[in-house]
Order: C-alpha cells, then structure tokens, then sequence
C-alpha cells in the first residue's frame, strides 16, 4: 500500500513538471520580437546627415582631400613673394600659391584659398576653416601650442630694410633703436613680436597694410622696417630705392613651413614627405628663383 502511494506521488510531480515545461514553452513562443520604431522622413534625414557628418569627422586628410578633390588653404595674401592676393581680381600668386597648387596636385585636388590674417591663421586653422597654412609663416612655439609644423623649408630671420642712403647708418639694433629713429612693422605676426621686443627708445608705429608699409620708407615716413631675411631681398630687388641690411647675418634665426592641423600625423608625414622632395628635386628653387627675377 505504501508503495503504490509513493509511485502515485512520483507520478504526479511528473506530471506538474511536464505541464509547467509545456506552459513555459508555451509563453516563450508568444513573445513578439519587438518592432524598430519608424522614423519621420525628417528625422531619418536629421539622423543621415549626422551620419554623413561623423563620417567627415573621421579618419585622415591624406583620404578626405582626394575624396573632396579640394585642399584648403588658409593664407593671408599680403607677404610678397610667398603670397599675395591681387585686392581687384581677388587672385592669388606667390611661391608658396605655386606650393600649394604642386601639393593639391599630389593628393588629386585643386587648391582653394581662405584669407585670414597674421593674428588669426593658426586659430582658423584649429576650427577647421582650412586644412592647411601656407605663405611664409614663421615656426614658433606660441604657434606650435595650436598647430603642428611640417618639415622647414627655408632658413631664415629679422633683418632691417632701409632706404639705400642709409643703408650703412642702421645696422646694429643699438643704432636702430635711438630716439629720432622711426621704425614701422606690420601687425599680429613674428615682425611686430620682434620689434616690440627690441625697440625701446626709437618710435614704433603699426602700419595696417603689409602690401604697401615698404612705401612708407621709400616716402621718408618710415627709417627702418625689420622683417624676414627672404622678404627683404624680395623688396630690395623690385623697389631700387630700398636696401636689405645682412641678409645673411640676420638678428635672429627661425624657419618657415607649412602649418598643419594637430593629432593628424598621417596628414603631416605626407607633407613632411612632399616638402622634402620639393626642396631636393628643384621643386622649391624653380618657384622662388621665379618670383626672385620679377
């Protein structure tokens, strides 16, 4: 008796078992797999274009200057003979437009230009305005904090451009900076930094305009300007009545080079590898040797 009780127990909790694994099975089968919301067409397209955007952002301009077929180029277009932007035709020329176009060239684009100014080049570049700066920009730290710099390609420094009659009477910073003395920069760059940090007794005035401050001296308003080597033997040679002062023993040592973005180390290798060849395969020298006999 007591063993057909037990297997009558057995076989009812066999029973639940079976019927609790039915109904479970059961429930996992109805369950519906849930449905994506639909989206407006409006917010599809929000969601695409943010899409597309993410996309942009991505990766290296070494890939999206090829894919848009448009390298940028931020420039201030009034330093002869690196850049500079004709104020009727809206045009520019200069030894580093013709870089510019010879590196569009190589990564399949054309070149466009965005003018800035000396004061705000490396900012418009950090917000992406352009992708990179090109037109004698001198490397320093102040701008190496925003921006990353290729590889030089010109050696150069301050030196004094003067009218040729004094050309023997202003050739030290001591015999510049005397009262009397008239010293004239152009602002936000490397020239007004310099000045500032050497001239404390001679005047100092700001001329606004870099196309037309050398006419100031040539017009007995200005003594002395000081600028960059490279700029002074260009002045020098299409204003007769101008003369460089030791162009090949400046004041001060610095290089010029193309400003790039930072974090974009495939972007700055190529151009690192592009400026090198330029400035070893007669690139370089044919732009400025040009530009040098105008």
């Amino acid at each position: 008796m007591r063993r057909t009780v037990t297997l009558s127990a057995l076989a009812a909790v066999l029973a639940a078992t079976a019927a609790g694994s039915a109904l479970a099975v059961g429930t996992t089968s109805k369950v519906e797999p849930k449905a994506e919301p639909k989206l407006e067409p409006k917010a599809e397209s929000a969601r695409a274009s943010a899409h597309e955007r993410a996309r942009q952002q991505r990766g290296t301009l070494l890939d999206r200057v090829p894919e848009r077929g448009v390298l940028r180029v931020c420039t201030t277009g009034d330093y002869r003979p690196f850049s500079h932007r004709d104020p009727k035709s809206g045009a520019y020329t200069g030894i580093d437009i013709e870089m510019a176009g010879d590196l569009a060239k190589s990564l399949d684009a054309k070149p466009t230009y965005v003018l800035t100014t000396w004061a705000t080049l490396v900012d418009d570049l950090a917000a992406g305005r352009c992708d990179v700066g090109m037109g004698g920009v001198s490397v320093t730290l102040a701008r190496a904090r925003k921006a990353s710099f290729s590889e030089p390609y010109l050696t150069d420094g301050k030196t004094p451009i003067v009218r040729c009659e004094d050309k023997d009477k202003y050739r030290t910073l001591a015999e510049i900076d005397q009262p009397g003395v008239r010293v004239v920069v152009n602002p936000g760059g490397t020239n007004e930094q310099f000045a500032r940090a050497h001239i404390k007794q001679a005047t100092l005035t700001v001329h606004p305009d870099n196309t037309t401050i050398f006419d100031e001296i040539i017009a007995g308003r200005a003594d002395v300007m000081m600028t960059d080597a490279s700029e002074t033997r260009y002045q020098s040679a299409i204003h007769p009545e101008l003369c460089a002062v030791h162009p090949d023993e400046p004041f001060s040592f610095s290089e010029k080079a193309y400003v790039l973005p930072r974090g974009d180390a495939q972007f700055k290798e190529y151009v690192d590898q592009w400026v090198h060849l330029a400035t070893h395969d007669g690139t370089y020298k044919k732009y400025e040797d040009e530009w040098m006999k105008r």
